[in-house]
């Protein structure tokens, strides 16, 4: 069964474990042969960063791409990971974030130079999208087959995921009818009771759109994009890289 084309990675709530996610979830395909690009449209570009890019003395990023015709291909990049490729971001994007608004179809800029992408050259693309809604978060869910919405298992990151959903309802409603999601549980600490209420309630809540994998907290996964690297290839043996193979295949079976 094929994955959803394209992924989005968006939660509002800031660190939620939304950037390894994406690069992780990227890595994991990547590693079981599916050919993956990731496309970071956050401004504060942590996801290149966490490639080992310096956003600083990029050339060109994905807001050539989006300001121009330029094609999105002519800006992404090889990773020294098999099938994973990059379009890189730097914080021009936040720029473009204002000068976007209120153009017509700018909701759809994203989605344009995705599908002006030829057929098959990527088997998913994964988005990194910032963590505030703005231009660049709806071009990524108008873009989206599937939104994952990583969590975690704490008061007010359960309360920001009422607001996501809202904002998949308004994107439904205008931009992209199609546009499914999943909860992601993220972070999660087996010893902390509180961590096991929130699940239940998680659990619940959103019984047929909770993914099963479970991310918990490991000290590698945060050590990983220090050392330009995801932790599939950083910390290979790791419960954290486990996890997100466990998650790859998931989707992958979900289709």
């Amino acid at each position: 069964m094929t994955l959803a084309r394209t992924i989005a990675i968006a939660n509002q709530k800031g660190g939620v474990a939304k950037t390894t996610t994406c690069l992780s979830l990227g890595a994991s395909l990547a590693e079981q042969g599916q050919s993956v690009l990731l496309v970071d449209l956050d401004p504060q570009a942590h996801l290149t960063l966490s490639l080992g890019l310096n956003p600083d003395e990029l050339r060109r990023t994905v807001g050539d791409a989006l300001l121009t015709n330029a094609s999105l291909v002519s800006v992404t990049r090889e990773t020294d990971i098999p099938f994973l490729d990059l379009a890189p971001a730097n914080q021009r994007l936040a720029m473009l974030d204002k000068l976007f608004y209120g153009r017509p179809g700018y909701e759809f800029f994203f989605k344009n130079r995705l599908d002006a992408m030829a057929s098959g050259y990527y088997d998913v693309i994964i988005v990194d999208s910032p963590p505030s809604f703005g231009t660049m978060m709806l071009n990524a869910l108008t873009a989206a087959d599937l939104l994952i919405i990583p969590t975690q298992c704490e008061y007010y990151a359960s309360r920001s995921l009422r607001h996501v959903l809202r904002l998949v309802q308004l994107v439904r409603e205008k931009t992209n009818p199609a546009l499914a999601y999943r909860v992601l549980i993220t972070m999660f600490d087996r010893r902390n009771r509180i961590s096991h209420i929130i699940k239940e309630e998680l659990e619940r809540a959103f019984s047929g759109a909770l993914l099963q994998t479970i991310i918990e907290l490991d000290t590698r996964l945060r050590e990983s994009p220090v050392y330009g690297q995801p932790v599939t290839r950083y910390a290979p043996h790791t419960r954290g890289a486990d996890q997100y193979r466990a998650l790859a295949r998931e989707l992958i079976d979900l289709g």
